[in-house]
């Protein structure tokens, strides 16, 4: 039995592979947003919202050793509560910048109104 299968430290292998899905699940946004390949704003934000949920997962997984095998009821009850967490940073995060984004822009009349000002 490996050492990660016991709740050790991870072999080169396993770090390598969370390193190597890391860098594969941050490079995914930044081609979507600075290669502009999507039309849709929701999509592209959705998209990159659940890579970055799959990141930490990986990031958990594969170097903090957290796995449902090894000590069931603690590593399971803190793998809930990241999950929460992750849930609650993410929704509060997409409705304070779509908050923003309708809220800090002023309508296009206000403008035309500000422009004709004498």
């Amino acid at each position: 039995m490996s050492d990660h299968a016991q709740g050790g430290h991870g072999t080169f292998k396993s770090y390598m592979i969370g390193f190597l899905l890391s860098v594969v699940l941050t490079l995914i946004p930044f081609w979507i947003v600075l290669g502009d390949v999507m039309d849709s704003t929701g999509w592209a934000v959705a998209i990159i919202f659940t890579l970055g949920a799959m990141q930490m997962l990986v990031h958990i997984h594969y170097f903090l050793h957290v796995s449902l095998k090894v000590e069931a009821g603690w590593q399971a009850m803190s793998m809930g509560l990241t999950v929460l967490l992750l849930v609650i940073v993410m929704a509060g995060s997409i409705w304070v910048m779509f908050n923003l984004d309708e809220n800090m822009m002023p309508a296009h009349e206000q403008i035309e109104r500000v422009r004709n000002l004498p």
